[in-house]
């Protein structure tokens, strides 16, 4: 006799809109800012979010079924205004690292980054607490492992016919070709076929591309953003953002240590900080 399994089922089946979040809902404004999602216990949020339009991004979250388990444990909606998108990309990404999230996962904690450092034509792996890399020039890519980081310079190894060797990546007898040489992926600066100054040369141009951007001011700077009703000076230094002002006054005090590299500031910041397009002002 056939019997039938029962249906299987599904968070759609068992959702229900999160009606005692409705009179926080209506309070939200139709603006940018960053949101928290906050339950009954302890300080820690469930979600931080950004939004060019805060209401309609947390109505969105209502919406969705899969989110069913999250919006049943929130009690409570916080916000932030902020005069934009940058301000709420800044900020949302400066919440998470210090408030730790739930549910938060690709900014959760700050990330240990490694790059890439030319040392008188040798490359080495270098940590980003261990060196300034804001004010350093000539650092290439941003790795979250010295073996990734290691793993870069292989491959740029093998497209341009670079030595195993010279590079750090392993050892070779002086004079005597690598085995990569005999085998003709090596162009042979190892033994004396191709001279150690153009072996360099072509390992900087094959990083150029992944080079970091220098922090191109001499301390912090305000970074103008107007909005349709407010306006915000968002104070950075060293790709580091240090908080928000409304004066020049209030941005003057907004001074704190910027250890390490920051790697979410230099993301949300360097495309348009290089290329011109925020309003700069000096502080």
């Amino acid at each position: 006799m056939y019997v039938p399994l029962p249906a299987r089922r599904t968070e759609a089946s068992h959702y229900a809109y999160p009606e005692h979040l409705r009179p926080q809902i209506a309070l939200l404004p139709r603006a940018p800012g960053v949101y928290v999602f906050l339950g009954e216990s302890g300080p820690v949020p469930l979600y931080i979010g950004k939004s060019v339009d805060i209401r309609q991004r947390v109505m969105e979250h209502m919406r969705t079924p899969r989110e069913a388990r999250l919006l049943r444990q929130a009690r409570r909606i916080e916000f932030t205004r902020t005069a934009g998108d940058l301000g709420a990309q800044l900020l949302e990404a400066q919440q998470i690292k210090l408030r730790q999230p739930v549910h938060n996962k690709l900014l959760r904690r700050r990330r240990d980054l490694y790059s890439i450092r030319l040392l008188r034509g040798r490359p080495e792996v270098v940590h980003s607490a261990s060196l300034p890399f804001a004010s350093a020039s000539r650092l290439y890519g941003l790795y979250a492992s010295r073996q990734a980081a290691l793993q870069a310079l292989r491959e740029l190894a093998d497209e341009n016919r670079l030595c195993y060797g010279l590079l750090g990546i392993e050892g070779v007898q002086a004079g005597r070709p690598c085995f990569r040489a005999t085998i003709a992926r090596c162009a042979g600066a190892c033994a004396g076929h191709e001279p150690l100054a153009e072996h360099e040369a072509r390992l900087e141009a094959a990083l150029q591309e992944r080079q970091v951007a220098a922090w191109p001011y001499a301390g912090a700077v305000g970074l103008m953003e107007e909005g349709a009703d407010m306006t915000q000076i968002h104070v950075v230094r060293d790709w580091h953002y240090l908080g928000s002002a409304t004066t020049r006054a209030q941005a003057r005090r907004l001074v704190a240590d910027v250890p390490g590299f920051d790697n979410d500031g230099y993301r949300i910041l360097s495309g348009p900080v290089l290329a011109g397009q925020c309003r700069i002002m000096l502080l």
